[in-house]
């Protein structure tokens, strides 16, 4: 039986866990290929580092050609990050006919379609499940399991992460500064962990998801980004006593080919399935015009999630090549983009303001939101008495964006509102 062979691009955190997983399931590979499945070269920074995995001397290289140039490769795995350098190796490949695999959101977010273009010049495999949600499988459900269904919303908690930094926000009642530096010293936070806490990473796997869900080129820029360092503890306490959990969602809705793509932190009633999704767990919400409401929930990162969602995606290729199939199941967008304006995207809202505790300020609030066609599902008073302020809680009805603006617009400009201390958009 000749072996498949496959070179490796990176030995990290998820490598490491690829090569566990075809060692110790060699058996299970190949009944389910009908191939031996053999890591034949493996790119590494330094050959000479100590690593807590055995790997054959032999089969390590510093030289990146050593792994794309091989002729007898026939599948490249990609699991070292990075954008440009990265792309080139990848696209050098596909031009010398080998199948690719990668973990890589950020370089499917940014050129993804260039990618797909490739691989279908030159009759290529490119996957990509462990870029998005680790060990969930939600991009195989989106291009196969709901081939047959037309999908309208897909909501998803895509960061571990953010969602452990508001989930002990929420259970416990700290501070954000405090519980960053906490995720930090667990390892769950970068040093600079900027792209998660302001929405960047979120917001990448979002333009995947959103471009498969929707058959349409969507671009990372073409995604509104907010994240959640300015979320209080304040802000999470007044939505528990309301019914309501701060999740940092990304959200994409697709109403008769309109699109629209957002990551921001949200409010989610507690009898949302989401709204239960806690510390570094993932979970894509999906909702099709057949088949109604659907929720994928697991594991977003790690060594063995990740590389089983990576090895997945190798047992697909493989199967594929001894198909004679390969290169047929790319997908590429077919669909013209044609995102909404503000004028179509509509949620309800949870508004939090200081304002002048005397009599009249509420009617002229309530005005406001009348003069906009805001309407006005509550309004809450809550006392504060570290607050010489008062402070009003308004949860609008489904209110489009532009009207929301001005509204916030205008209430910038009175002198009895002192501060719009926090908007978030509702979900459940």
């Amino acid at each position: 039986m000749k072996p498949i062979k496959v070179g490796l691009l990176g030995l990290g955190t998820v490598g490491t866990g690829v090569v566990r997983i075809v060692e110790k399931h060699q058996e299970d590979l190949q009944r389910q290929t009908g191939s031996v499945i053999e890591i034949a070269k493996i790119l590494v920074q330094d050959k000479s580092k100590l690593r807590n995995i055995s790997v054959d001397a032999d089969k390590l290289t510093e030289n990146v050609w050593d792994v794309i140039g091989d002729s007898e490769i026939d599948i490249v795995i990609e699991v070292m990050g990075g954008v440009a350098a990265t792309k080139d190796h990848i696209l050098t490949a596909l031009g010398n006919g080998k199948h690719i695999v990668t973990a890589n959101k950020d370089l499917m977010a940014m050129h993804g379609a260039e990618i797909l273009a490739k691989a279908a010049e030159h009759g290529c495999d490119v996957f990509y499940e462990a870029s998005v949600a680790g060990g969930i499988p939600i991009i195989r459900a989106l291009v196969e399991g709901f081939s047959s269904d037309r999908i309208t919303k897909i909501m998803g908690i895509v960061n571990g992460t953010t969602n452990y930094i508001l989930t002990k926000m929420s259970q416990e009642g700290a501070a954000y500064a405090d519980v960053l530096k906490e995720a930090q010293e667990l390892g769950y936070a970068e040093a600079d962990p900027t792209s998660d806490v302001e929405g960047l990473d979120a917001a990448r796997k979002m333009t995947i998801l959103s471009t498969l869900g929707f058959h349409a080129n969507v671009a990372l820029s073409d995604v509104e980004a907010k994240g959640i360092s300015n979320v209080t503890k304040e802000d999470i306490q007044y939505g528990k006593k309301l019914g309501y959990e701060v999740k940092l969602l990304g959200i994409a809705e697709n109403h008769d080919g309109h699109i629209s793509v957002s990551v921001q932190p949200t409010m989610v009633k507690n009898s949302h399935p989401l709204a239960s999704v806690n510390g570094v767990f993932n979970a894509v919400y999906v909702t099709g015009e057949a088949v109604g409401e659907t929720m994928f929930y697991g594991a977003g990162a790690g060594e063995l999630p990740t590389a089983t969602s990576v090895v997945a995606d190798l047992v697909a290729v493989v199967r594929n090549l001894k198909l004679g199939v390969n290169g047929r199941t790319v997908l590429a967008p077919y669909k013209e983009k044609k995102l909404k304006t503000d004028e179509q995207i509509a949620s309800k809202n949870f508004i939090l303001l200081h304002v002048e505790d005397k009599a009249g300020v509420l009617a002229q609030i309530t005005q406001i939101f009348a003069h906009h066609e805001v309407s006005l599902e509550s309004v809450f008073q809550h006392p504060n008495q570290s607050n010489p302020k008062a402070e009003i809680i308004i949860i609008t009805h489904d209110a489009n964006q532009a009207s929301m603006k001005n509204v916030l617009r205008q209430f910038e400009s009175m002198d009895v509102i002192h501060a719009i201390k926090s908007v978030y958009r509702v979900e459940g």
